[in-house]
Order: structure tokens, then C-alpha cells, then sequence
């Protein structure tokens, strides 16, 4: 089928100036470095250039006049350990790095200044104050304003003397800050959605310029989010952590002799219920702009008539606090309406042409008590905004006007899914609409890319890179827009490849297994989805959902290669291998009880998208060896090597028990669907290569004889691309791949899609809303695929650990002419990309300083050719992309 012949490799000259390009603490590559949970952070940074250094120097200035040096070992550059004194709670230093190169020029990094948060829980001396301690549950809370007024001067603190002033703050509910009548901070949603009754996240906010002499003001919003707003599907869950929505926030000034003094707030703050009338997480924010007090957190403004709020000891809240692993949410985006339409009700549609997780921001001017509501759906159905999927998030905000001019409004405390909206009784015309639509999510660093020669597959990857921001709003969800939004376990188990190889998602995910570990350690197994609500859905071990216990670590430790997420990981690790060992009675066999199995299969009913074709205890069974074996591999990584013995043991007993009971002599697999026989090809179950060649030939004609259409659920989709080419199935992977007729990957493109959907048929050919009671046009789970992209189609993938070593294999098919992957791993930029010309094949291959990688050119049946650090270019002969065609439409 194809040929190399005289492969040339073209090195380009390493750079010979290597410098720091950038320095970052533990895998928050991107993020602040103010107010870690660390006192001894590991150290990362990128060189500029291929050369290994002679020597690395690790400068440190802790301001006291003494600067520190320890010497590093050159040739690694990632989770170095912290060389110095360990930190203390509000310490502070400079870092800063000296490269000596192999020539001996020498360059400085530009400094990373590093300030502790509060290390200890005895750190925080202040209450939560809270204005309702409890609320009838059922209907919409407002939202409330609190302020509290301090001179730096009633202290006996001159304010020339302030270096430092900083906000340490959290809160049962969600909040925002002010000083002196303007925010201090762009976060949103904060402090985010955890296991509140384990672990509360805070923020460090640095005030200092926020201060001026004399009386200052320090203003919350707040509201109840999710720690005591309605969460959870099937009508939800009101006050699921607490009765109470409360602040806590602890003020301290660091004068310049180095003393810390903490504010005396608690006895000063007041509050009263803020324009915001009512607002959820699912249903929206009624705000009257009438009600907001001018210049109420400015020192000057008369609260004499706001109510004292009440004080909650921290001591009856045992939850942990923590500074935060990952970025906070953000607005990371803007987009203005692709189109403005008038429709007979009066109401206006704004199309922006992107379905997203944000909100609208409005810029408005009516008379006062003039009321607007704007409403939001992902698609459009028999002309009208297609809002069924929401189930009860209905997704209304509403705006009374002040009537003071053009007036601008965003709400605060909720967050839509949505490509449409309309504006409900607008004052004015279309030509006077000025609406934009905000894009919020975790505001990760974006670090992979992909393009191709295939219009549809481009979009597609793009679907799934929306996607991935969409659903990552401060953990990772399945949806952003019905009444659920929930962690699901199963989605990101089989998305945590992908979404590693598109951004820097390593903290987010870091801090989501702490709050895994502790559901896991509450219910008894890992719940379907974290944090975990009691709001109807089945609470039992599910595989391929709980297995999210053993393989998001791994691959988080596969992609860094820092083991510290496997020992922080393990005792929930092996809690859940061995419930399910104890499940199956030590056979293996996992047969019984509740499953969820090749959940969403396209022949499944509307309204049953757990029956599924393939046998949901072969699944069980599968995963179970495969996270036995996992973990057999963490324990021996992390030095255990009895129970690695024991888990290789377990993982073999399953292995056996599967075969025993789901293969034939001959390879031949029960169930006989596409999930199945990709599952024991891609988890390694089959006895013998004989076996795995007879069942991949089986696979490649039932792939075939469904026309190359999509037969598999969540558990299948993700691998059935890597099943084909392991089965030497190559074309039939891109005909797969390429398809567009329902139910596909590119179906939803050919219906105009801008996200990945929940369902194969979200939306029917005709228009209409698939009729089950869950569909969302927002899911990232079968965008998996994405990997396989990058991995094969462009070719970029890793062997081993920590991007140490690379392989470039592309596998040019499917009429593609050019196809590139691009990667910002954690030793680099890591890329490679290969054009066909007849039978000419190009291929442009980029390894990082630190890295070496192997290029397996098409067609070619050796080991592969070693490059390392630099550019190189290769050019062989192989099968014309015509021919390809040809191919595809036999």
C-alpha cells in the first residue's frame, strides 16, 4: 500500500543562546504565585532554546537584605525541589534563576516574586459573618451587601508605613469584592465549587493600592451559590452544605518593619439585601438597578440604617481551608451577535454564533422601572429559542433600570449555556442594541493545537476545545446549561488525555480528586459524579465512572510525570480497585449490581440511554483490570512493591475471569458489538495475538457493515479509532472519523454544531430536539476523539512519563493532505507537521530542550529514527491522498 524510500532528515542548528523563558510553581504553569498553599513549592521553568545549560543557580531574595544561591542540577527543569528555607504563612521572596551556558555566556531570569497565603487554620483569627444564617428553601434568595469601614490610623499605623495590605477571604456562597467603591479582583464565581464540608477554598487579594489615607471601606457582594443555592437535577437540592450564606474575610496591613497588623473588622460590618432581587445558579438574577446605594463601599456613605450582621465561629466548621491548585474562573472572552432579529412577539434574537458557558452584558438606557429580560438557549426549534433541554434551569435574567442614563449590567452569581438570546421588551430598536455575550470559565493556559487539510475535522477539534472551556467552570462538568452542571466521574475519565493535551487543566484537576477522594471516603465508593449531591441519582459503584479514582491521576502523572499526584492519590486509589475486588468476590469477575455500561449506545431509546448493546458487566470487568493493573504500576513507582505484587496478581485474576467468561478460543468476543471487542483490544485482554487479530478483523467488519457510522456509547467512542489501528484498520479509523451522516463526529458540524454534543442526534436531521428528557449540545465526552488527532492523524503523541520522550508517528489517511499537532508540554513546545504532495510526503518535526523523540515516518517498518532537541525535517514517498479518496468511497 504505501512505501519510504531515502528518508531525509534536515536538523536545523540549536539556538545558541539558552535563557529562562518562564518560571512557575508546581503544575500552575500561568497562574499567580500570591497566596500559595505550599511552604516548600516546587520549581519549573522553559528554556528559550535547545542547549542544556552548564549550570543552573537558584537565586533567593527574602527581602531581608540576604540574598541566597543553591545550585540545580542542569539538565532537568521541572518540579525542582524548594532548595531553601521552607516558607511561613505570608512570607515573601523573590526568585529569580542565573543559566551559565556550555559556552560560558550567562543570563538572568526575570524574578518570580512568591508570597505564602495562610498556612495554618490558626492563621485565620476572624468569624464568618453572615446576613442570614438560614432562609426558607424553595424560592430564590436575593443577594446581599455588606460593608466594613477601618482607618489604618485608629490602629496606630501611619499609612505611609503600609507595604503590604492584604484580603484573605472565602465564603459559605459565592462573593465578589470592593475597596473604596471599585473591585479588586476579576475572579468570578468565587471561591468555587468544592466539597464544602471537606475543604473550602481561599482567595489572597492584594489591596495595597486599593488604600488611601484616612477611612477606607472594604464592600462584598454576596450570594448562595452553590453552598446553599438549588444544585442537582430531578428538582434539587436546596442548603446541601448549610443553612447560611457568609463571608469570611481577614484584612492585614505589613508595615514596612515588617509587623503585621490584622484589622479589626468584625465588630464594623453592616449589610442590607443588594439590587440583586433573586438569583441561582440555574434559573438567573432578577436585579433592580433602583435599589443599588450610590458609593456604598466608599468610606463616606451613611449605612446608619443597615442591619448588623451575625457572627459564626470558625470553630464550627471543620471543613479545610486551602489556597487554591488551579486558576480561578475568568472572563476570557467577548463575543459580539453574528446576527440581530426581530421577531413578531417584539422579542429580539442575538445569534453569536459560538454555544457557551457566560452571561450577557448589557448596555441599556430606560426610564426607571423599566424592566428587560433576556433569555437563553443553545439552539433554535420551530423558530423559537429550544429551551426543553434545560429541564427547571430556566435561564431568565431580568433588569429593571435605574434611569440614569446608559446603564451597564452583568449579572454576578449565575451562569448560562447558551448560543441565542432574546431581549424581552427592550427599550428601543435593533439598531440601538449594544449586548454582548461574556465567555466565563477557568481561565487555564491553552496548550495544544491542531489543524488539517479537512475543514469538518477542524471544526470538530474546535467543537471540542469549546467544549472543554465550556464545561471547566472551576471543575470539570458535563454541562453548563440544565439543571445539573454536575462533576460526572465517567465523562472526565475517559476526557482527561484530551484534556491535558489541549490546556494546562492540571491544578483544576489536582484539586478535584482531593474533594474524589473525600466523597469516596464518606459514601463508601466513588459517587458518580463530585462533589457528590443526594438529589435522586443512583449512589453505587459504577466502573468506568469510580475507575476515575485510578486513571485521572495516571494520566495526570503519565502527561508531568510527577509522581506526588500518585501518593497524594493513592489510599483513594486503592480503596477503589479493592471494593471492586471485594465486589466480585475476589474472582474478578464483576457481575453484579448497578452499571451504567456503554452509557448513551445510539441505539439506545430516548428516554433509556443506559440500555446498551454491549454487556455492562463485560465493561466492569474490563475496567477492573485495567485500574488493577494501573495501580499495580503506581505501587511499584512509589516504591510499594507488595502491593504491586498483589494488584499484578488482582489484575491478572480479572484478566483470566474475562476471558473466561467474555472470549472464545478463537478471539472471539461476547456481546460481538464495536465497544466490546475495542475494549479488549485497546485494555490488552485478549491471550494471544492470534485472538486479537481474529477480533480485530471481527471489528473492522462490524464497523464496515454499519456503514462506518458511530455504533458506541461514552465508554467506546473515546477508544474505538485507537481499536481500528491497533487492528491494522487505519483507513477504516478515518472513514469513522470522517463520516457526517447520522450518528457521526462531523454530524453535528454538517447541523452547524460550535460545541460537542451529549447525544449522537441532540438534533435530528429535521431540526427538531431529540425527544429524551437529557440532551445538552454541550458535553465534551465524546470529544475524546480529539487525542486520537493529535496522536495519530497528526502524529505527536509521548512514550514513558513526563514528555521526556516523544513519538512522531503520523498516519496520513482519509484524503487528508496536511495535518499538524502542537503541543506546550512541560518541558516545552513540542509540534510536528506533514504535508502530502503526490507521493511526496513533508514532515516538520519541533522537540523541546530536555527531550528526545522517535519519528516513525509512514509507511516505514523499522524502529523509527532518534532526533533530539531542535527542528528537523524529514521527506520519504508514500500513498498520494487520492488514492486515499478512492479508498473512501469504495
Amino acid at each position: 500500500m504505501s512505501t519510504t524510500t531515502n528518508p531525509i532528515n534536515r536538523a536545523n542548528p540549536a539556538i545558541t543562546t539558552t535563557v529562562i523563558a518562564e518560571i512557575w510553581l508546581e503544575n500552575r504553569r500561568g497562574s499567580s504565585a500570591l497566596g500559595i498553599g505550599e511552604s516548600r513549592p516546587r520549581l519549573s521553568w522553559q528554556l528559550s532554546g535547545w542547549d542544556t545549560p552548564a549550570a543552573v543557580d537558584i537565586e533567593l531574595n527574602d527581602n531581608s537584605g540576604e540574598l541566597h544561591v543553591e545550585a540545580v542540577d542542569p539538565t532537568t527543569t521541572r518540579l525542582i525541589d524548594w532548595p531553601f528555607s521552607p516558607l511561613r504563612s505570608r512570607t515573601q521572596v523573590q526568585v529569580r534563576l542565573h543559566i551559565t551556558q556550555q559556552d560560558g555566556g550567562e543570563s538572568w531570569s526575570e524574578p518570580l516574586t512568591i508570597e505564602a497565603g495562610l498556612l495554618e487554620r490558626d492563621d485565620w483569627a476572624v468569624p464568618f459573618i453572615s446576613p442570614s444564617p438560614s432562609a426558607a428553601a424553595g424560592t430564590l434568595r436575593p443577594g446581599f451587601l455588606l460593608r466594613a469601614d477601618f482607618d489604618p490610623a485608629d490602629l496606630g499605623t501611619d499609612s505611609a508605613r503600609i507595604s503590604r495590605a492584604r484580603i484573605y477571604s472565602t465564603a459559605h456562597g459565592m462573593y465578589e469584592l470592593e475597596i473604596n467603591g471599585a473591585p479588586v479582583s476579576d475572579e468570578l464565581l468565587a471561591p468555587g465549587w468544592t466539597s464544602y464540608s471537606h475543604r473550602l477554598r481561599y482567595q489572597t487579594t492584594d489591596v495595597t493600592r486599593r488604600l488611601r489615607p484616612g477611612g477606607n471601606t472594604v464592600g462584598v457582594w454576596l450570594a448562595d451559590g452553590w453552598y446553599r443555592g438549588r444544585i442537582g437535577f430531578d428538582g434539587g437540592v436546596w442548603d446541601a452544605y448549610g443553612p447560611d450564606v457568609s463571608v469570611l474575610l481577614q484584612l492585614e496591613l505589613t508595615l514596612d518593619s515588617g509587623t503585621v497588623i490584622r484589622v479589626p473588622l468584625e465588630n464594623s460590618w453592616r449589610y442590607r439585601v443588594s439590587p440583586i432581587q433573586a438569583t441561582g445558579l440555574y434559573e438567573g438574577e432578577t436585579y433592580d438597578a433602583r435599589e443599588l446605594p450610590i458609593g456604598w463601599s466608599t468610606p463616606d456613605f451613611d449605612s446608619a440604617d443597615w442591619a448588623t450582621p451575625h457572627r459564626l465561629e470558625l470553630s464550627d466548621y471543620p471543613a479545610e481551608i486551602e489556597a487554591p491548585t488551579g486558576p480561578p474562573v475568568r472572563v476570557t472572552e467577548t463575543l459580539r451577535p453574528t446576527s440581530t432579529e426581530l421577531l413578531p412577539s417584539g422579542r429580539i434574537r442575538l445569534d453569536f454564533g459560538q454555544n457557551i458557558a457566560g452571561r450577557l452584558r448589557i448596555r441599556v438606557s430606560g426610564p426607571a422601572g423599566h424592566q428587560l429580560r433576556l433569555h437563553h438557549a443553545e439552539v433554535i426549534e420551530d423558530g423559537l429559542l429550544g429551551i426543553r433541554p434545560l429541564r427547571t434551569a430556566i435561564s431568565i435574567d431580568t433588569y429593571t433600570c435605574s434611569g440614569d442614563g446608559f446603564e451597564e449590567w452583568s449579572p454576578r452569581f449565575t451562569i448560562h449555556g447558551f448560543q441565542y438570546a432574546e431581549l424581552e421588551n427592550w427599550p428601543g430598536d435593533t439598531d440601538g442594541i449594544d449586548v454582548e455575550a461574556v465567555v466565563i470559565h477557568t481561565d487555564m493556559e491553552r496548550t495544544g493545537w491542531f489543524d488539517s487539510s479537512h475543514a469538518g475535522l477542524n471544526r470538530l477539534h474546535e467543537n471540542v476545545v469549546w467544549s472543554m472551556r465550556d464545561n471547566f467552570v472551576d471543575l470539570p462538568t458535563d454541562c453548563p446549561q440544565r439543571d445539573e452542571r454536575a462533576g460526572w466521574t465517567g465523562d472526565i475519565q475517559v476526557f482527561t488525555p484530551t484534556a491535558l493535551s489541549l490546556y494546562g487543566a492540571h491544578g483544576t484537576l489536582t484539586g478535584w480528586l482531593r474533594d474524589l477522594a473525600f466523597e469516596q471516603r464518606d459514601q463508601g465508593h466513588v459517587p458518580n459524579f463530585v462533589p457528590w449531591i443526594e438529589c435522586g441519582f443512583p449512589n453505587f459503584p459504577t466502573a468506568a465512572w469510580g475507575d476515575a479514582a485510578v486513571i485521572v491521576p495516571w494520566e495526570l502523572y503519565r502527561h508531568d510525570g510527577d509522581p506526588r499526584i500518585l501518593a497524594d492519590q493513592y489510599d483513594s486509589m486503592k480503596a477503589w480497585v479493592d471494593l471492586v475486588s471485594s465486589l466480585t468476590g475476589g474472582t474478578g469477575l464483576w457481575n453484579t449490581g448497578f452499571q451504567l455500561g456503554d452509557w448513551l449506545d445510539p441505539a439506545a431509546p430516548p428516554e433509556n440511554p443506559g440500555t446498551s448493546q454491549t454487556d455492562k458487566y463485560l465493561v466492569a470487568t474490563a475496567y477492573h483490570v485495567k485500574t488493577a493493573r494501573i495501580l499495580a504500576d503506581v505501587a511499584q513507582i512509589l516504591g510499594h512493591t507488595a502491593d504491586a505484587e498483589r494488584y499484578r496478581v488482582m489484575a491478572d485474576t480479572a484478566a483470566a475471569a474475562f476471558g473466561d467468561e467474555y472470549l472464545s478460543e478463537t478471539g472471539r468476543v461476547v456481546s460481538d458489538t464495536v465497544t466490546s471487542i475495542a475494549i479488549a483490544l485497546v485494555f490488552d485482554l485478549f491471550a494471544s495475538e492470534e485472538q486479537a487479530a481474529h477480533a480485530g478483523r471481527r471489528l473492522n467488519d462490524l464497523v464496515r457493515a454499519s456503514g462506518f457510522h458511530i455504533t458506541t456509547g461514552f465508554v467506546g467512542t473515546p477508544i474505538i479509532c485507537d481499536a481500528l489501528t491497533i487492528a491494522g484498520s487505519v483507513d477504516s479509523a478515518y472513514r469513522l472519523l470522517l463520516q457526517d451522516e447520522l450518528p457521526s463526529w462531523l454530524y453535528p458540524v454538517s447541523m452547524g454544531a460550535t460545541t460537542i454534543w451529549e447525544r449522537w442526534d441532540s438534533m435530528l436531521p429535521d431540526g427538531s430536539i431529540n425527544p429524551g428528557g437529557m440532551t445538552s449540545f454541550n458535553h465534551y465526552a465524546l470529544g475524546a476523539v480529539a487525542d486520537f488527532m493529535h496522536r495519530v492523524v497528526a502524529g505527536l503523541s509521548t512514550e514513558g512519563v513526563g514528555s521526556r520522550r516523544l513519538r512522531i508517528a503520523p498516519r496520513p489517511g482519509g484524503g487528508l493532505t496536511h495535518a499538524s499537532a502542537e503541543h506546550r508540554g512541560p518541558l516545552g513546545t513540542a509540534s510536528v507537521a506533514w504535508t502530502r504532495v503526490g507521493t511526496t510526503f513533508d514532515l516538520d518535526v519541533e522537540v523541546p530542550a530536555g527531550a528526545t523523540a522517535t519519528v516513525v515516518l509512514p509507511g516505514s517498518t523499522g524502529e523509527g529514527l532518534p532526533v533530539g532537541p531542535g527542528r528537523h525535517h524529514f521527506s520519504s514517498t508514500f500513498t498520494p491522498a487520492e488514492q486515499d479518496q478512492r479508498e473512501l468511497s469504495s
